[in-house]
């Protein structure tokens, strides 16, 4: 069924640095998995990561790595099995690789969307909404560049909401930075923050006490991803919305999480999740515990990007909006036709399977020798 499975790493300059707590990136790693049946149906999936194994478990070259070595063989070896089955397989004989998983469930998603003529969308549930609104994330780490950054970003009206890295400066020096973006921007732009788990609880009540009285609209991750208990008393303790992004592994985490109250928003990422369902799943845990849904990224290329869109257009709760601007970051494009970004939005496509279209010269130009 599945005649063969390609992974390729291609390297990509950011337009500026991107500062996070964990690691500053000047060139993105897109991971690109390839998969194409014995009839000729070719399926993209993406297993992007953010800062190597700075940021988590799974860098570019394991999943290349581990796919090559269990996962191609895996599917190349299977006999009248669908999708759904084919999935079950792979959960039952590889363990952990989320982001290898999502990339794989990804690709064969694709392929099965393109053989009913469906948008991908229409798999998960179907789309609830014809595009996703999606903020900028401002990692200059210079205060006057990020201000005038964001500024141009509201007139070309390409994004109105903005989210700010922050926890590699002393928290003091952290929210002063902060505040001055939202004061220049206004009371009428939204403006959160990321800590990308940075700070201690003690911190974090001193830094959130503060960014709540500067009109901050809400704190991403602000302790340790396991400090599960931290994250349930700052979330009760106070109004600011607390949001959970890398205590949020899939389903599983996302239970206990809601179950304790240990954040008042997801930001669900289909790498986390180990994949598009996995993802959806998450999603209907935060609807029945009554919590808000944020769509996030590892900043994936367009490939992921779009893949997150579509599980993204299904939710009935999308509070926060989406983080999908990850291809506005790339100075090289790998699509015939870019994705479509407009009014603050990311449009859906409406074609078959992912909706997109592969250069598949641009990409062997820029792959990893």
């Amino acid at each position: 069924m599945y005649k063969s499975v390609e992974t390729i790493l291609v390297d990509i300059p950011t337009i500026r640095p991107h500062k996070l707590s964990v690691a500053t990136m000047q060139t993105q790693t897109v991971v690109l998995i390839k998969v194409t049946t014995e009839d000729g149906i070719v399926g993209w999936g993406e297993a992007t990561t953010i800062g190597g194994l700075s940021y988590g478990e799974e860098s570019p070259e394991s999943v290349k790595t581990n796919i090559d070595t269990y996962f191609a063989p895996l599917l190349t070896s299977v006999k009248n099995l669908n999708v759904a089955q084919t999935l079950k397989l792979i959960r039952k004989t590889i363990n952990g690789n989320r982001f290898a998983k999502c990339a794989i469930q990804t690709a064969l998603l694709d392929i099965q969307a393109q053989r009913l003529g469906l948008p991908l969308s229409e798999l998960l549930g179907g789309r609830l909404r014809t595009g996703v609104p999606v903020l900028w994330v401002l990692a200059s780490g210079d205060t006057e560049k990020d201000i005038a950054e964001a500024k141009k970003m509201i007139e070309l009206k390409r994004h109105n909401v903005f989210k700010l890295k922050i926890g590699s400066n002393p928290v003091e020096a952290d929210v002063e930075h902060v505040l001055a973006i939202k004061k220049a921007l206004g009371n009428d732009i939204s403006i959160r923050v990321d800590v990308n788990r940075a700070w201690s609880e003690l911190e974090a009540i001193r830094g959130i006490q503060m960014l709540q009285d500067g009109g901050i609209d809400l704190i991403e991750q602000p302790c340790a991803l396991d400090n599960i208990d931290a994250m349930e008393r700052l979330t009760r303790k106070f109004d600011i919305a607390i949001m959970a992004d890398e205590s949020l592994s899939g389903p599983q985490s996302a239970y206990q999480l809601a179950k304790r109250s240990a954040a008042s928003v997801f930001a669900i990422k289909i790498a986390q999740s180990a994949g598009l369902h996995e993802a959806c799943e998450v999603a209907n845990i935060a609807k029945l515990a009554g919590i808000d849904l944020y769509g996030g990224t590892m900043l994936e290329g367009p490939v992921g990007t779009i893949a997150s869109a579509h599980a993204f257009s299904t939710f009935e709760n999308l509070a926060y909006g989406t983080e999908l601007f990850g291809p506005l970051l790339l100075t090289q494009e790998i699509l015939k036709t870019p994705l479509r970004y407009e009014n603050f939005e990311l449009v859906l496509p409406t074609g078959a399977g992912l909706g997109i279209e592969l250069d598949e010269d641009k990409i062997d130009n820029l792959r990893r020798k």
